[in-house]
């Protein structure tokens, strides 16, 4: 190897690194194992053009040096970036995924039904038994909701009354206790107040809030649906109740009523009650006049029925009853407990066995026919 040849090319090859953009220091490093590289390899292959070659190897070494500094360095930044030990806090798109399937190409009402299905995890049937149509209905108007969005861009988020249905309707069917989404739906909720000045939204906390105080007390030890009237109120969530009517007083205070305020309203008298004979019914019917202004829903009307039968006798109860249809669903429950209050107990016994022939879970077709087998037991000589 001549030794003297590679000194004489070693100021060279420095200098093209240099001009490649190389630093001095590095440079110098890249010749050194370049001219390393020479020694074990020119004896025997030695190469056509001695200085070629040294610039060639040598910047390779360059190159590959930067590169492993330059991952080094983004190694440490990823580490001095780490969060440190502990929980980490999750991201959770899921609201913003519900205003994005509430699309503005869609109808609100399809928005809901597709929402519900796609993120709120109900089923079909779920879903149509809260809108009062048939599954094969509800099934086609949650395809064609698909295919209207399969080519858009889900990037203009849906309007805010048809998120809060969405919640509403996930609550509800939560709350009954087929799918256990009543938590979910309130957590998404609280989300939603904080983020935006809505009084519904408020509104539908609160309503959430107290119905959820209540949940512990709907059921006994046997899993078996206990009636409003017969819930233990001591074992009502009072801290619950407490936040659900602050929030609801605030939002009443904004002017701006709407079904959910006047939900929560009727909600908040059933909690103030002490016991439920001092239930102000009196004041719950006129709620539930404002809300049938509001939404002009029968469901809404066939509760109205209930409160005017507490307030007013179970004779008003079933005049107001009879001016709705009765293939409403909890119709023939309604009617039968109307029968009972006035003291008909052949056809609130029959009335009752009805019901739960209709009933739309498990727990309540029980409560339904213990309800008609006790009044039959009362009839047997």
């Amino acid at each position: 190897m001549d030794e003297v040849l590679l000194r004489s090319l070693t100021p060279g090859v420095l200098t093209v690194l240099v001009r490649r953009g190389a630093d001095f220091a590095a440079a110098e490093d890249a010749v050194q194992e370049a001219l390393v590289e020479a020694v074990r390899v020119w004896p025997a292959d030695p190469p056509r053009d001695p200085k070629g070659w040294l610039v060639t190897v040598a910047w390779r070494r360059f190159l590959d040096a930067t590169r492993a500094d330059t991952a080094r360095r983004r190694r440490e930044d990823r580490v001095d970036d780490e969060p440190p030990p502990g929980p980490v806090p999750a991201a959770d798109d899921t609201l913003q995924l519900y205003f994005l399937c509430a699309h503005p190409s869609l109808t609100p009402s399809a928005a809901v039904a597709l929402t519900l299905r796609a993120v709120g995890g109900l089923t079909t049937r779920q879903i149509a038994r809260a809108y009062l149509v048939p599954e094969a209905t509800m099934a086609q108007r949650i395809s064609r909701a698909k295919r209207t969005v399969s080519g858009v861009r889900l990037d203009r988020p849906g309007d805010v009354a048809t998120v809060l249905r969405v919640l509403y309707l996930v609550f509800n069917e939560g709350y009954s206790g087929d799918v256990d989404l009543a938590a979910e739906a309130v957590r998404l909720t609280r989300q939603l107040v904080a983020g935006i000045d809505h009084p519904e939204a408020a509104g539908l906390l609160a309503l959430m809030l107290l119905h959820h105080a209540r949940r512990a007390a709907r059921t006994g030890p046997d899993g078996s649906l206990v009636p409003l009237a017969e819930q233990d109120r001591g074992r009502w969530d009072t801290r619950l109740i407490a936040e659900g009517v602050g929030i609801l007083q605030g939002a009443l205070a904004r002017d701006r009523l709407g079904e959910f305020q006047a939900q929560a309203a009727i909600a908040a008298l059933h909690a103030d009650a002490p016991t439920a004979e001092e239930t102000d019914w009196v004041q719950i019917v006129e709620w539930y006049d404002e809300l049938a202004q509001l939404t002009d829903s029968p469901v809404v009307r066939l509760n109205r029925a209930v409160a005017v039968g507490e307030a007013d006798g179970p004779r008003a109860g079933l005049a107001a009853l009879a001016e709705l249809d009765d293939a409403l669903p909890r119709y023939t429950a309604v009617a039968a407990y109307l029968h009972e209050r006035d003291g008909d107990r052949a056809t609130a016994a029959r009335l009752y066995a009805e019901a739960a022939l209709k009933a739309p879970n498990l727990a309540e077709r029980d409560h339904l026919t213990r309800r008609a087998a006790r009044l039959n037991a009362h009839r047997a000589p």
